[in-house]
């Protein structure tokens, strides 16, 4: 009701338009009323996120990119790549001369780990690895044995985590060597 009391006075002034839109529903209405424009509002999505990306691309491109592609450009143009020469005699090279760009040498030399230290990490990562499934194995095989003769189980363990063992130690250690001390 409150929106044909708000109509009424369009009414009076446009009658033929106002029968027309009311009536007639296979065109849209296109009343002016109150003096107003066409009462349409443009409903888009929001820009917010749109613009948020645009502002972060922005900042990461001159934070980092272009710092990053400067420094390539400059040692690319004032270093170069190194040259071949003949290597000394009794002379071992170092891992991070094996590279050819500068920029791959200092990464090699001072932030990657060296492929000796990475080998061997690997090799005792599979020498544990390979004792536990030893140990695995033999328990195994005890409890087969266990079970095939009838025996109960007369050996028992908790098992525990080192770490806290060698923690404990070292408190320990600490504890008796400040009572030393007083």
């Amino acid at each position: 009701m409150a929106a044909l009391s708000v109509l009424r006075a369009a009414r009076i002034l446009h009658p033929v338009l106002f029968r027309q839109c009311l009536f007639n529903s296979r065109q849209p209405c296109a009343l002016v009323m109150r003096q107003m424009s066409e009462r349409r509002m443009e409903i888009k999505s929001s820009s917010y996120v749109w613009n948020l990306f645009k502002d972060r691309v922005h900042f990461y491109v001159l934070l980092g990119a272009l710092p990053i592609g400067t420094l390539i450009f400059l040692v690319n143009i004032f270093i170069g790549p190194p040259e071949l020469a003949e290597i000394p005699e009794g002379y071992e090279p170092k891992h991070w001369e094996y590279y050819n760009h500068p920029i791959k040498r200092f990464f090699a030399r001072y932030v990657y780990a060296k492929p000796q230290e990475t080998y061997e990490k690997m090799m005792h990562y599979l020498q544990t690895e390979d004792e536990k499934m030893q140990l695995g194995n033999l328990e195994e095989k005890v409890r087969a044995l266990m079970r095939e003769r009838g025996d109960y189980q007369s050996w028992y363990y908790v098992p525990y985590e080192s770490r806290y063992l060698k923690r404990e130690r070292k408190d320990e250690e600490a504890f008796d060597e400040y009572f030393r001390n007083v």
